[in-house]
């Protein structure tokens, strides 16, 4: 019987199919008339081999979609399969290894380990796993992001977007079925963002990669396949070969609906991402789209992160999405 360490890092799958998807999902926060719902039975498929942008106001559940899709968070109804495998029913150690060996994780705060290089970081969850990445695999994607001459420096070393191509890395390195990118280019300015974009497009058109993100940002939402809306935890709208200023537009609506113009209150539910509805202590209360209890999984600490919103004043002209893709397609 083979040992951990000479069992090669898995295949990527095949396109086509799909990635994940969920029936009935259902997540809230605290109990009684302090209940938040943070997700109202949503239906939802991600399809394999596509990039998937999830877009919508603070507190629509965006980031808890993705944590209950990616078994960071328990859910209060319904299911989720990663491809056959339905992960609700798991145990916290089955979890791990899911996360570990089939998901990939990016986050606005890198999180990179600072005592450690940038190939240390790059090939730690596998390291964690006991299993040796493909050199060959491992190669190209040191080489796409062009991470060559920054591999024995440490993130101190590095600015913040090559951090960001670390954790890139980091994520497509042992060739999961799905990354799930949260805010990816949050903390970075316009150049590198589009940067970072450009590799998820690559890692899709080119590695047969499944990704789905969570933005703020209409320009990195037009680099995706596909976009889905969330408002007040339900999908609401999607929009398949995005543009930023269509994806702008749509965002428009959510503002005029949330503000009220005839100066009526908003309903507890639109609040619910701005007004601690249950005293501040119950996660999620603040925002239904903040992180689950890292204490919960000793692995967490590597894929936790912070969302936040991406502030650029610095966009050069034209469509930013339009020249990602054409970066992507060697124009």
């Amino acid at each position: 019987m083979s040992s951990p360490a000479d069992r090669p890092a898995p295949t990527a799958p095949p396109v086509g199919g799909t990635a994940a998807r969920a029936r009935g999902l259902t997540k809230a926060y605290g109990q009684g008339e302090t209940t938040v719902l943070a997700l109202d039975a949503v239906d939802v498929d991600i399809a394999r081999g596509r990039f998937t942008a999830v877009m919508g106001p603070s507190g629509s559940g965006k980031s808890t979609l993705m944590h209950c899709l990616a078994g960071l968070d328990s859910v209060s109804a319904g299911q989720v399969w990663l491809g056959d495998t339905e992960i609700t029913g798991l145990r916290d150690r089955e979890l791990t290894g899911l996360r570990r060996d089939r998901i990939g994780f990016m986050f606005q705060s890198f999180n990179l380990i600072p005592t450690l290089t940038a190939l240390e970081n790059i090939t730690l969850p596998m390291d964690i796993a006991g299993r040796r990445p493909d050199p060959a695999w491992l190669e190209q994607i040191i080489d796409s992001l062009g991470l060559r001459d920054r591999l024995a420096h440490r993130p101190s070393q590095l600015s913040g977007g090559q951090q960001q191509r670390v954790a890139c890395a980091r994520a497509l390195a042992s060739r999961p079925e799905l990354i799930f990118a949260d805010e990816p280019t949050g903390n970075l300015d316009s150049r590198a963002g589009l940067e970072v974009l450009g590799f998820l497009r690559s890692a899709v058109d080119d590695l047969g990669q499944t990704v789905v993100m969570v933005t703020h940002d209409p320009v990195a939402a037009a680099c995706s396949d596909l976009v889905l809306f969330l408002a007040d935890g339900r999908i609401v709208d999607e929009m398949p070969h995005p543009t930023a200023e269509a994806v702008l537009e749509r965002m428009k609506r959510f503002d005029v609906v949330r503000g009220r113009p005839d100066g009526t209150a908003r309903t507890p539910a639109a609040d619910a991402g701005e007004e601690n509805a249950v005293g501040g202590t119950e996660p999620g209360a603040a925002d239904a789209d903040v992180r689950p209890d890292p204490t919960t999984d000793s692995t967490r600490a590597l894929i936790d992160g912070t969302p936040g919103h991406r502030t650029d004043n610095d966009r050069a002209d034209g469509d930013p999405a339009d020249r990602v893709r054409g970066e992507a397609e060697g124009d």
